[in-house]
């Protein structure tokens, strides 16, 4: 008689990432055994993607074999990008997909709380001024009572507010709330401390330590033939996108521990007075006698030989009073079975994209690589009725068919990331699903159930549905299956800026995404602008093609700063919105809709030059926005930085971090200082203290420091007002400061030679006044410019005093 039980194995598949599909050696299944049978759990909590200690993840996650998991309060949104132009919540998307890389390899999972990476905060009550702190709270909250750790980490110290990030204070703070509010509490918690947090490595030998721990956490794992911190280093590598690329090291090293909560364990066993056998839940003894005798004798060579009795300890892992464990041990024990029965279960659409009501095509594949008994009872497509198809499932005979003409139910939603979805605000994402909310990732929406029977015991396992192809250069390749709206739109230049009262033409890119695609597109403007024609009817034959449709809008006569959008209407739909896809190869594609706007800026702007050199840095789009304006940007490399290229250019920018990212800069930089001297105009973007390829960066002294105005509202004042640079060919004034985003400026100069004159100071609430906004000093015939004035933010936004003001960089003695 076969036992018949449903797994839980959606909890599984929730939150994985659509890429190939884990395939483990037996070495892997082992130490999958290992987890199995260790019952304690480690959260570690910071702020932001990379403030992780990759080093303790991976030491508790293999060396004790405790479920280990980092809690990023925030997903990076408000960093900069070293790989790309990515900003905001696309940056966002990056870093979560990042640390999910990073877990992948040092074998721990991730939560996050709905808290938005607003940017650099200087302490915790300006964050908590901005974030819902209660609605952080909650979800911290919310992680303790889903995970259920028994050890917490903080990463930063919550009695030195003002030293760091005022996130990073933040995080530990909240982590110590939470705590007090649980009704299960940790048994401990520990601050994660090192001699940095000390000021030295002297001042750290000279502390008490009664309070402290440590111990040596670069050991040795045989079975991967790496140390700990080889693979922590591998795992912070993945943080591409922050330039963290990291080298791993052997021997011994000592990590440092400080109690705050609990009872300090001995340093052989971090778990001392915490059960973690078996014996810690009602019914676990039974278990813990089938599987801890799988792990002492395990056989590397025939994994499948212990399917049997796994198949028994899950049959009574399905009959325990403790749902929280029962969940956790059922998503572990069937990766063990999956894998050692070499069973491969895939469901592949036959299109990478769909819309609602499209029938595709879905291709089957199951396999059964052991000698166990395996049968395929039947599947099932996006929750719908189970199909019954019984195959016995023989050693290595690979069973394949098809599913034809499978229509997308209308009534499943869009592909976007789950945060995405409403609204946010400045502080906060808003997600209205509770039960998501921690989670890095929404369950993929199209979940594919197969029903095995497994040495009589039936299982549903759930796979979800994916795209597959053969790249010629990387060979198989899995890509996220999507369903989108009929017809999306982008527009060609986000931010049009209006210095008369001439129309501009605004230009719409459509994309189809079905065959024979057909409808109306309409600009939604303000009252005060006038647009022609008030809509154009489109009509696209085939999938993927698109088409650009021109309107002509008229600007008032007045100054004006206003949001527009596009609005799609086919036969079946109407919205506003646009498809955004982040394809990096190290990072599963990701599809963001968003809505398709733009801004219409009516703006008194003279501008003087008209051609342009750019020198691309970390990544920004400071030189796009720039030909908004009417300058002819021409985007140059370190190797056409020549007398006679740089010659023709009224002015060279170098992108934000270009002394940070183009490696050649560190010797072709004096081709620059030439061109200065012969009469040009070098505008330097923010460059970061660390990672300075060179420390000549200017052809004076100049010393970047940490200095910033994170309040982009702090009020701004004139040094020189007569400057040049503040009068022509655009009268600066304060309410050209108005309106600014995110931060003020960063990475400001603290030291500069008698050569450079400050323009502006400005700061934040109780600090002195910074005056390494912006610097000029005339070098020979023209002039040297440093900024680290947020442009590359406000340009993108539509400011229209940062676009004032960059002109009159640009325009300085022409």
């Amino acid at each position: 008689m076969i036992k018949k039980y449903t797994a839980l194995l959606l909890l599984v598949t929730l939150f994985t990432q659509a890429q190939a599909p884990t395939k483990l050696n037996s070495n892997q299944i082992f130490e999958e055994i290992q987890k199995l049978n260790f019952l304690g759990k480690v959260l570690y909590v910071a702020a932001h993607p990379d403030d992780e200690n990759t080093r303790l993840i991976t030491y508790f996650a293999n060396h004790y074999h405790a479920e280990t998991a980092y809690l990023s309060l925030t997903r990076g949104d408000g960093g900069q990008n070293l790989i790309g132009p990515e900003l905001r919540e696309k940056l966002g998307a990056i870093r979560t997909q990042e640390l999910l890389a990073a877990r992948n390899i040092d074998g721990g999972n991730q939560f996050f709380t709905r808290a938005n990476d607003f940017g650099y905060s200087k302490e915790p009550n300006e964050t908590f001024s901005i974030w819902n702190k209660e609605q952080v709270l909650e979800d911290v909250i919310q992680v303790m009572e889903t995970f259920h750790p028994d050890i917490v980490i903080n990463r930063f110290n919550h009695r030195t507010p003002g030293t760091t990030h005022g996130h990073h204070t933040a995080s530990a703070l909240l982590t110590l709330e939470a705590y007090d509010k649980l009704t299960t509490k940790p048994k401990r918690v520990f601050f994660n401390t090192s001699w940095w947090f000390y000021g030295s490595e002297e001042a750290f030998e000279k502390a008490d330590k009664s309070n402290l721990i440590g111990f040596n956490a670069n050991v040795y794992y045989p079975l991967k033939g790496k140390s700990n911190h080889e693979i922590a280093a591998l795992s912070r590598s993945q943080h591409q996108c922050q330039g963290f690329g990291s080298t791993g090291s052997r021997g011994d090293e000592t990590e440092y521990l400080e109690l705050l909560k609990g009872d300090l364990p001995n340093v052989t066993n971090l778990f001392e007075g915490i059960d973690t056998s078996w014996n810690r839940i009602k019914g676990g003894e039974a278990i813990g006698k089938i599987v801890v005798p799988i792990q002492n004798n395990f056989d590397f060579n025939n994994p499948s030989s212990h399917i049997p009795q796994l198949v028994k300890a899950y049959l009574l892992i399905q009959e325990l009073e403790d749902s929280y464990w029962k969940n956790d041990k059922t998503k572990q024990i069937l990766k063990i079975i999956e894998a050692c029965s070499g069973m491969y279960l895939e469901a592949v659409a036959s299109v990478e994209n769909a819309t609602k009501k499209e029938a595709i095509t879905i291709n089957f594949e199951a396999i059964n690589r052991s000698n166990s008994k395996v049968k395929l009872l039947g599947y099932s497509i996006l929750n719908e009725s189970k199909k019954t198809k019984e195959v016995q499932l023989n050693n290595n005979e690979k069973i394949s068919f098809e599913e034809k003409n499978f229509k997308i139910p209308n009534t499943i939603g869009y592909t976007n990331l789950f945060w995405l979805k409403e609204k946010p605000t400045v502080g906060m994402y808003q997600v209205s699903n509770k039960a998501i909310r921690i989670y890095p990732e929404e369950k993929l929406q199209f979940p594919i159930l197969f029903s095995i029977e497994i040495e009589g015991t039936k299982i549903d396992f759930v796979k979800n549905l994916v795209f597959k192809m053969n790249d010629r250069k990387k060979g198989e390749t899995y890509i996220p299956f999507s369903v989108l709206p009929e017809v999306t739109s982008e527009i060609t230049n986000k931010v049009s800026i209006f210095n008369t009262t001439e129309p501009k033409d605004i230009l719409v890119k459509l994309k189809a995404n079905k065959e024979n695609s057909s409808g109306k597109v309409r600009l939604i403007v303000p009252n005060n602008w006038k647009v022609e024609p008030s809509e154009i009817p489109f009509s696209i034959a085939t999938k993927n093609d698109g088409k650009t449709v021109s309107f002509k809008v008229y600007p008032p006569k007045n100054e004006s700063n206003v949001d527009f959008s596009v609005e799609i209407q086919t036969a079946s739909e109407k919205h506003q919105l646009e498809c955004v896809e982040i394809k990096y190869d190290h990072i599963p594609k990701q599809t963001i809709l968003q809505p398709s706007e733009g801004k219409l800026v009516k703006l008194d702007i003279q501008t003087k030059g008209k051609n342009i050199g750019y020198l691309i840095g970390a990544g920004d789009e400071v030189g796009k926005y720039l030909e908004n304006i009417g300058y002819n940007i021409s985007y140059i490399t370190t190797n056409e930085l020549n007398a006679e290229n740089l010659n023709k250019f009224d002015a060279i920018i170098l992108g934000i971090r270009a002394f940070n990212t183009v490696e050649d800069l560190k010797f072709k930089q004096k081709e620059l200082f030439k061109y200065v001297e012969n009469g040009g105009n070098l505008i330097v973007q923010y460059n970061t203290t660390s990672g300075l390829i060179t420390n000549e960066i200017a052809p004076f002294d100049l010393s970047i420091s940490r200095d910033r105005v994170t309040n982009e509202k702090a009020k701004v004042t004139f040094i020189n007002p007569s400057h040049h640079i503040l009068n022509y060919p655009n009268k600066i004034s304060p309410k050209d400061f108005e309106n600014w985003v995110q931060e003020q400026g960063l990475y400001y100069p603290n030291k500069w030679d008698k050569a450079f004159t400050p323009i502006l100071s400005a700061s934040d609430d109780g600090e002195d006044q910074k005056e390494g906004a912006l610097l000029v000093a005339k070098y020979g015939k023209g002039n040297y410019i440093y900024t680290g004035l947020s442009f590359f933010r406000e340009l993108p936004e539509g400011v229209s005093g940062a676009y004032r003001l960059f002109v009159n960089l640009i325009s300085l003695d022409k």
